[in-house]
């Protein structure tokens, strides 16, 4: 079998640039899927009951999902061939480097840092943090800093919860905090009487460090990344479902695991706290470019921490338009409506996907093509759109946040 440099070199070759991607399918035991995948109704527990339903569905990801009995290449993308030969983006990008993903992301990082997904619950999750770059280290992973983005294509309902708490009220203090992990045993542990929820508005998102607590509500969400699939979940009853406490200190040191001053010292305090934690942290979408028939737009963007680690973008256009993309930095590319072309492969948005099946609606494109240009055309009758998410500093002319309310 020839290796994953050879077969990437090949359809880059004969792509100018583009892989094709095959859907990449994920599982989580502890959540109910919100079916809005458009996978057949059939196939949400593909994988089997014991180890949950599909609720999300990964892009672009050289990640692998920390789930338990998981199989091997679970959370891992594959790349798809013209004659259907599979290879690993992960492979691709560890045997070609630079040729992929840029001189700059393959230099400091020796891979693809980053993944996005769309994560489709028919409920709440519990109210929970990702651990920032210096507490996952002491496990031998990575932070996780995220960001959502409600696309409304696939929001035609909100399904059970659309609000999401997130931090925790101004005055809370850590000592009332320590009290709730305490009270895990004891039914529902009150850690959502500390924070605040907001209600969800398909069309915006928001921009979540890491060591913030948040309880993602129930509609489908676009979320542009860090590499990472740690978290630990505060919040011991959801729904009447419990949460065991194994979740919460899985990705702390195993010596802390009975630590309750721990886990809440290991909380971004001022930023759970802030009293301006919408102004912090939430987004719309603002107009990058525009033209006859075609507007793209930041979806995701501002930094973490000062850093730019992930920015996103939504191109939208209209039938029987054409228009020549040009991005500083290779992205993964998921299409949320219609049907057209990207340079020479077909986009088309399924409307229901079998297990196992190949679609035609995801890609990557290498950081080389993305600046000489992409040309997309709409070839339907609806308008064609679609979400691209970058790795770190690849936008250095993103917004900052808060720069919705200047247009």
């Amino acid at each position: 079998m020839a290796s994953a440099a050879t077969l990437a070199s090949a359809v880059l070759s004969e792509t100018n640039g583009i892989f094709r991607l095959a859907p990449n399918w994920v599982p989580r035991s502890f959540l109910q899927p919100g079916r809005r995948l458009k996978l057949h109704p059939a196939h949400y527990y593909a994988l089997g009951m014991d180890r949950g339903g599909i609720d999300e569905r990964w892009f672009g990801s050289t990640t692998e999902a920390a789930n338990e009995n998981r199989n091997w290449d679970e959370g891992l993308s594959y790349c798809v061939t013209p004659s259907g030969e599979k290879f690993l983006l992960r492979d691709a990008v560890a045997e070609l480097g630079a040729e992929i993903i840029g001189d700059e992301i393959w230099s400091k990082y020796q891979k693809w840092p980053v993944y996005s997904k769309f994560f489709d619950n028919m409920g709440p999750i519990p109210h929970h943090m990702h651990q920032n770059a210096e507490q996952a280290a002491k496990v031998g992973q990575e932070g996780k800093p995220e960001s959502y983005y409600f696309p409304p294509q696939y929001n035609p309902t909100g399904n059970n919860f659309p609000y999401t708490f997130m931090g925790l009220e101004p005055g809370t203090t850590k000592e009332q905090v320590v009290q709730c992990l305490a009270d895990w045993n004891k039914g529902d542990n009150g850690i959502l009487d500390l924070s605040k929820a907001y209600r969800l508005k398909p069309g915006t998102g928001w921009l979540i460090p890491p060591c913030v607590l948040h309880a993602p509500g129930s509609l489908l969400t676009y979320e542009p990344q860090w590499g990472s699939d740690v978290f630990g979940m505060y919040q011991s009853l959801v729904e009447g479902r419990m949460v065991p406490r194994s979740l919460l200190t899985k990705d702390f040191p195993e010596e802390f695991h009975d630590d309750n001053q721990y886990m809440v010292d290991a909380l971004d305090w001022e930023k759970n706290v802030d009293a301006s934690f919408k102004d912090s942290n939430y987004l719309e979408p603002v107009v990058c470019s525009e033209g006859d028939g075609f507007v793209d737009r930041w979806i995701v963007y501002g930094k973490v921490n000062g850093e730019q680690l992930f920015t996103a973008k939504e191109l939208t256009v209209q039938p029987g338009a054409k228009v020549t993309i040009r991005d500083p930095g290779a992205y993964s590319w998921i299409t949320t409506q219609g049907e057209g072309r990207i340079g020479s492969l077909k986009l088309q948005t399924p409307a229901m996907i079998m297990f196992g099946d190949l679609t035609e609606d995801e890609v990557f494109v290498t950081a080389k093509r993305a600046a000489e240009g992409v040309e997309f055309e709409n070839t339907g009758c609806d308008p064609l759109v679609g979400l691209r998410y970058f790795g770190p500093n690849a936008q250095p002319d993103a917004p900052a946040v808060g720069a919705y309310k200047n247009q």
